[in-house]
């Protein structure tokens, strides 16, 4: 459990989904118990950042689990889960872990944003530590990025931190912020998908949110940092050895809408983004553009993003065939072990359903070719048959969904 729910919010996710499809049972219990038998400084850091997520509040786990203290310091920091900590006045914990969850509690009765700022720097705290009403306020988000935070948080407030004035041009949190994006071994570490860093980089481009009325003025410096790190981060994606042929619908409605789950992308642009993914990741791939028709990509890992728009945007389009990539692939006897089919809610097909022509390659072939098809914007749809553990349906898209492709690729 500690390995693959690596933070709290894993492991609330985790909870959420249990609690769909089971229930809490005695090895369960156990197994979530001793994520909390972790070093006591990094349960206490996960603690703080990761209180609550998808309804779900660690002090639910506690309630669930029972954990118990492997020391006074894991009792501690368990208690103050659970219950809370009385008030203990002006000093500082004695215990350099507990300090920190002093801090928090500290910052929480605060009167200026001075303290904010000052414990914000001095122990370190993440901005989930700072009371909603500091969080408007420009020192507090100095003290914030002073404090080297973390690569994704970082991409996730780049707004704010325009909005509240400390990234412009010029500026040292400005040159900060550049130089923390362009650190490879920070984006590597932070293990940060290239499509997370393309949602920011859109959303921060256009200067105003998807969601709600917020507006910033971009700045250049920045727009530029996130660009070079949507290409540095391709190191992050493992590869998964498989022989690949991407279909990316060119159909026109690719367009237009946004994905489902990733605000500011259009269909288009997370296809193309992804199959450059690919190249730069996967040895032996194939890139089409169809729709009632299969037109041959040429799309290299040295390309740039536009270049790969221009190409599919100016492809002939109609319907959405998604049996065509297996039709395609036996005729010309390609080898194939994935097939995937990019399209934003068009999952229609023509003369044979793609369940059919998967099998029939199959068959032919002597390949246990595996299909997943991605419906970016879809409320519903089926393709794969749900008796065959070789097709996945995707329906929306987020930075997640590629891991989970490539898991399904890998079986």
């Amino acid at each position: 459990m500690p390995r693959v729910c690596r933070t709290g919010t894993h492991l609330l996710h985790f909870a959420q989904f249990a609690e769909g499809f089971r229930g809490w049972g005695r090895g369960l219990r156990r197994a979530v118990a001793s994520w909390y038998t972790q070093p006591a400084d990094r349960l206490a850091y996960q603690a703080i950042k990761y209180g609550s997520r998808d309804g779900w509040a660690q002090r639910d786990l506690l309630r669930l689990a029972h954990p118990k203290g492997v020391t006074e310091q894991h009792q501690a920091i368990l208690h103050w889960i659970a219950q809370g900590w009385e008030w203990v006045g002006d000093e500082p914990h004695p215990d350099p872990v507990l300090r920190r969850i002093w801090a928090v509690e500290r910052a929480r009765r605060a009167e200026t944003v001075d303290e904010v700022a000052r414990l914000v720097r001095e122990y370190r705290l993440p901005r989930e530590a700072v009371p909603t009403q500091w969080l408007g306020e420009a020192v507090v988000w100095e003290a914030l990025l002073e404090t080297d935070m973390p690569t994704t948080a970082l991409i996730r407030n780049l707004a704010t931190l325009t909005r509240v004035g400390l990234l412009a041009p010029g500026s040292e949190a400005t040159a900060r912020v550049v130089a923390n994006l362009g650190d490879q071994d920070r984006l590597r570490s932070a293990r940060v998908h290239p499509i997370a860093v393309l949602a920011a980089l859109k959303t921060y481009a256009e200067g105003r949110g998807v969601r709600g009325h917020n507006t910033w003025e971009p700045v250049t410096a920045v727009v530029d940092a996130l660009d070079g790190a949507f290409y540095a981060t391709f190191q992050n994606v493992q590869p998964t050895g498989k022989r690949w042929l991407l279909a990316l619908d060119v159909s026109g409605s690719m367009g237009g809408g946004m994905v489902a789950g990733v605000p500011g992308l259009s269909p288009r642009v997370a296809s193309a983004a992804m199959s450059l993914v690919t190249a730069a990741t996967e040895q032996q791939y194939s890139v089409f553009g169809f729709s009632t028709t299969f037109v041959p990509l040429t799309i290299s890992p040295r390309q740039r993003l536009d270049d790969v728009l221009k190409t599919t945007d100016n492809l002939p389009f109609a319907g959405t065939d998604c049996a065509l990539p297996m039709v395609h692939a036996l005729e010309h006897k390609l080898k194939v072990d994935v097939f995937v089919v990019y399209t934003d809610s068009e999952t229609w097909f023509g003369k044979i359903h793609p369940v059919q022509a998967l099998r029939r390659y199959r068959e032919q072939m002597g390949i246990p070719a595996k299909l997943i098809v991605v419906g970016m914007v879809a409320n519903q749809f089926s393709i794969a048959d749900p008796e065959d553990a070789g097709m996945l349906d995707v329906v929306g898209f987020d930075s997640a969904s590629p891991a989970v492709m490539a898991d399904f690729a890998r079986e």
